[in-house]
């Protein structure tokens, strides 16, 4: 395998659904990447995608990190693994781009953000919902004031759950707590929750948040001990509050859909099948914007994720995902926990 200079070339550490399905492909397709080198815990498929984008293969994440070749690595594996392999990289001096959650605790999070900062290295999570042409473009309406003053919202992300996302179906680390640490709250909560706060601009500083393991099984026909439906209700900074519902057991058409209501009209992002951005203002008129396709797990496309990553390490330019808003995303995450066991209201902290 040769290295290719003028070009970012990229180390991929795990060789699973996600790398397969987004990362790989998506930096084999950007003109200014090259995937220099892939790793992952099971051998024979990391040869097999070694082999499929002309590769190298290495043994461990510590051997792909030794090479000095490798400008940027993608961190695919499962959550608990995600502060030691980003630490590591970071140090090894590579940029990070890390899937997310973040991390499994809040102490992990803000190491990542630090090592980064010490390191003078880039580190983006993969927030793919930012980069979705509805969001861009409503992000863009709601700066300008096109429906008023946001009072409240409603956002929901439900699917039928993670069982198609492992290469192995026997072994679905998502419901194994100790890999992944968090259910459908850190795997579809999250995303929402950077959704809200980059549409809004705002942070949320309150929860109120019900966990609850309703279906999902485990091998051996027992509930997992992982949250598999989680609702929340969100105080933000700037005086809005709404709900949040995420599932993993929603066995119909997947839902991924925003509504936002002002005082002067109200958005519906995702909401309509023929239209992803709708206004319906006060006055009764309606505006349609955008009539793009949400990305789902049956409905797969560009997540624009890896070429914003690449745009900015070419550009020498902070990441369109700043860590420290993937920071503010985790409080939240670790507040509706402690919500969910005290059944009570958890606040964020002033950076929240």
């Amino acid at each position: 395998m040769a290295y290719i200079k003028n070009m970012i070339n990229v180390g991929v550490i795990g060789c699973g659904k996600i790398a397969q399905v987004r990362h790989l492909p998506e930096y084999s397709d950007n003109a200014d990447a090259n995937i220099a080198a892939v790793t992952s815990l099971n051998r024979e498929r990391a040869e097999e995608v070694g082999r499929k984008y002309s590769a190298r293969v290495y043994a461990t994440y510590e051997e792909l990190l030794d090479d000095p070749a490798i400008d940027a690595v993608s961190v695919c594996t499962a959550n608990a693994s995600h502060c030691a392999i980003t630490v590591s990289a970071l140090k090894a001096g590579k940029h990070v781009l890390c899937e997310k959650p973040m991390a499994t605790t809040l102490e992990d999070c803000e190491l990542m953000v630090r090592t980064a900062s010490e390191t003078g290295k880039r580190l983006m999570i993969a927030h793919n919902q930012r980069f979705a042409p509805a969001h861009i473009t409503a992000k863009d309406l709601l700066g300008q004031g096109a429906i008023g003053e946001l009072l409240t919202f409603r956002t929901v992300f439900c699917h039928k759950g993670p069982e198609s996302w492992t290469i192995n179906p026997g072994d679905n680390w998502f419901f194994d707590a100790d890999r992944a640490a968090f259910g459908v709250l850190g795997d579809l909560g999250v995303h929402r929750i950077d959704l809200l706060h980059y549409l809004t601009g705002g942070r949320i500083t309150s929860v109120r948040a019900t966990l609850k393991t309703l279906d999902k099984k485990n091998h051996t026909g027992g509930k997992i001990g992982l949250d598999d439906n989680a609702l929340c209700i969100f105080e933000m900074d700037n005086g809005s509050t709404g709900t949040m519902a995420v599932s993993w057991t929603c066995y119909g058409p997947e839902e991924n859909s925003t509504v936002l209501y002002g005082t002067q009209g109200v958005m519906r992002i995702y909401d309509d099948p023929a239209h992803s951005l709708i206004i319906d203002k006060r006055d009764g008129s309606r505006e349609i914007h955008c009539s793009d396709k949400a990305i789902t797990n049956d409905n797969q496309a560009k997540s624009g994720v890896i070429d914003s990553w690449i745009r900015s390490l070419v550009a020498g330019a902070p990441p369109e995902v700043p860590m420290e808003e993937s920071l503010h995303a985790m409080k939240v995450i670790f507040a509706a926990l402690d919500s969910s066991r005290t059944s009570g209201v958890s606040f964020c902290d002033s950076n929240c």
